[in-house]
């Protein structure tokens, strides 16, 4: 067992929400649990949760401090990183370390990776990766139990608000369109909004705080929804921190739920009795293709399909290994699928961390990548698919007049067009830059924008390149 003291934290490290560096000091007396993440990792994001809910559980005996490091470039940034996490509310110091350097004198490896410190301020125990919350729960109580009572400096370490102001609209993420109304998952504000075409709100599905509750559109609860879908009366969401799919019934307004049990886990192939016995992780995307539903699960890096003639749930492709690699099925690999897009037989797959496009054969499960290489090259490049490049792209959607996949490109703040039966990668020139768009959708040759990080929801029309601002709820 490894019981070397941990190191001080170094001097180039940024904290997200204290005003004060965070000495080591502080934290002795009590059990801490030092948590490497990035922020737009999805196990890092579960991870983040099951701290929160730990430090909720042991009070005032557990110390939790996060360490962001990047993945990618634009992760360097501390503001766009502390968006990012503003997303969940977190009440423990959040540090920014852009150079990596407390990640390698703990000789980190992976992300997310948890190290549990005693009260001594001794490195204890490692914990890699999402899940195993109830032993790294019996761990922290073990620490607890060996602590030698001694007095020690109560004083709270004061934390800043990362919360972002009062808007309409809290980073939106899903968008959905109609010839009449525009929907939204404003994720932000745990609801999804009916507008018409010109911003005016018209219904609020979700009471607008975070739940699992079905039922009447103003009683029922989401839980940081995601990705939506419409299928004429119905509109489907992914509601990601559910980690469930839910259904819109547009005529009435009530909403129940497709599959999900409320919790992460492991899918289960099979005919589905009880939809909330069905156990999904992080479903981002949905794509709807006659009685087929397919999902984007980031959370296993996964595309499931749900019968909805049979109710059934199948694995389409992926073998949950994060990654980019091609095959059938189980033999393929995908890097965190967040976006989805689709056309007859054909799936298309925005994998973010991997910073590719992926085809899917939806009746054989071949896995093509058209767009990408793996998890460690990214970048902002046009022109031939070998040499272009994306950074942690987070929707596309298919131009229903046009050969064309738009992308999301997050990473960079643009608007990526590739055209399909191989053809390059180009970026559309906009009068102003994007922030972390992460929602897209084309209908009549405009494209709805979900400008993430700005709490907005822009229209571009394509053909005049002409963009502006809808005023959702203004």
């Amino acid at each position: 067992m490894d019981v070397s003291i941990a190191p001080e934290f170094p001097q180039n490290l940024e904290w997200l929400n204290l005003s004060e560096p965070l000495r080591m000091a502080q934290l002795r007396g009590k059990v801490c649990a030092v948590a490497f993440i990035n922020a737009g990792s999805a196990w890092s994001q579960q991870r983040l949760n099951d701290l929160a809910h730990l430090r909720a559980r042991h009070g005032g005996r557990l110390n939790v401090v996060a360490v962001h490091v990047p993945r990618f470039e634009h992760e360097r940034d501390a503001r766009r990183v502390a968006k990012r996490l503003s997303r969940q509310k977190l009440d423990f110091p959040i540090a920014h370390d852009p150079d990596w350097t407390l990640w390698q004198q703990y000789g980190i490896e992976a992300w997310p990776t948890v190290v549990l410190l005693d009260g001594e301020g001794r490195i204890r125990e490692r914990w890699v990766g999402d899940g195993q919350v109830r032993e790294l729960d019996s761990a922290v109580t073990a620490l607890n139990d060996a602590i030698v009572p001694r007095s020690r400096n109560d004083a709270p370490i004061e934390l800043r608000s990362l919360r972002e102001p009062m808007l309409p609209l809290r980073f939106p993420v899903g968008v959905a369109v109609n010839a009449n109304y525009l929907y939204v998952a404003d994720s932000g504000h745990h609801r999804v909004l009916e507008c018409d075409h010109g911003g005016r709100v018209l219904r609020q599905f979700g009471s607008g705080g975070p739940g699992f509750i079905d039922g009447p559109m103003e009683l029922s609860a989401f839980n940081r929804p995601h990705g939506i879908c419409l299928q004429r009366d119905m509109l489907y969401v992914a509601d990601s921190g559910n980690h469930a799919v839910r259904r819109i019934q547009l005529r009435t307004g009530d909403i129940d739920t497709i599959c999900g049990a409320g919790r992460p886990g492991e899918p289960v192939e099979g005919e589905v009795t009880d939809p909330r016995a069905v156990a999904l992780d992080q479903p981002r995307a949905l794509a709807l293709s006659a009685e087929a539903m397919h999902i984007a699960s980031a959370g296993d890096n996964r595309i499931w399909t749900y019968d909805m003639g049979k109710r059934e749930l199948r694995l389409l492709a992926g073998s949950g290994e994060l990654g980019v690699a091609d095959g059938t099925g189980k033999r393929a690999s995908f890097a965190e699928p967040v976006g989805l897009a689709t056309v007859q037989q054909m799936l298309y797959v925005c994998d973010a961390a991997g910073s590719a496009i992926r085809s899917v054969n939806a009746r054989s499960g071949q896995v093509t990548t058209l767009l990408g290489e793996d998890a460690w090259n990214f970048g902002q490049a046009d022109g031939a698919r070998v040499e272009a490049r994306l950074q942690q792209p987070q929707a596309i959607a298919l131009d229903p007049d046009a050969p064309v996949l738009w992308i999301a490109d997050s990473g960079n703040d643009t608007l990526r067009m590739l055209r399909l039966g191989g053809g390059e990668l180009a970026t559309f020139e906009l009068p102003q830059r994007l922030h972390a768009p992460s929602g897209l959708v084309i209908a009549d040759r405009v494209a709805w924008i979900a400008d993430t990080d700005a709490h907005a929801v822009l229209r571009l029309d394509i053909q005049t390149g002409a963009l502006r601002h809808v005023p959702i709820g203004e």
